[in-house]
């Protein structure tokens, strides 16, 4: 009896983790983005790509930065990378500064 509830566990849970969960990230944020950031930066559109937290504060996420609304673009980007959430946003154009004063 035991053995069928400790095996009637052990299924439920593995269903429970498989059914539509995203994997759990494997690798720290930092590492992903340097390892996809020169991939992402290639798109025509994207001026920038950074860590960054989803809108409830609590989940790590990559923004892509992009030049303008792009709606293709954004579709083209992928919607997790090594598990982490990819985030689109509208920053505009970026240019450095002038370092040296006028």
């Amino acid at each position: 009896m035991a053995g069928v509830l400790c095996l009637s566990l052990s299924l439920a849970c593995q269903k429970t983790m498989t059914s539509g969960n995203p994997p759990a990230p494997r690798r720290d944020i930092n590492a992903v983005l340097a390892a996809h950031d020169a991939e992402l930066l290639a798109r025509p559109g994207v001026v920038g790509v950074y860590v960054g937290i989803l809108a409830h504060e609590k989940t790590p996420c990559l923004k892509v930065m992009l030049a303008k609304k792009d709606p293709e673009l954004e579709r083209s980007l992928p919607k997790r990378l090594e598990g982490y959430p990819v985030v689109a946003e509208v920053t505009g154009e970026i240019k450095p500064m002038n370092s040296r004063p006028r």
